[in-house]
């Protein structure tokens, strides 16, 4: 069986269009959903989004759920 060399893709740089060149980007979390975190990739140039991702790490989301409360006894 072949053996996966990575996880992820993490982008270092990508097309601006308003720039009209390859730009150096940041990484900004979006939301944090059940499914994993959005995440904006924004150019440093500008500061326009030119790009997106979603992982599926489900952990940030069970750290932000609270426990369910107990039930009241009367």
């Amino acid at each position: 069986m072949a053996q996966e060399s990575y996880e992820e893709f993490e982008a270092s740089s990508l097309f601006c269009p308003h720039c009209r060149r390859a730009q150096p980007v940041r990484k900004k979390l979006l939301l944090v959903l059940p499914t994993g975190n959005k995440y904006d990739y924004v150019c440093q140039g500008c500061g326009q989004p030119v790009g997106g991702k979603i992982d599926d790490d489900r952990q940030a989301f069970r750290r932000l759920t609270p426990p369910p409360h107990p039930p009241k006894q009367p």
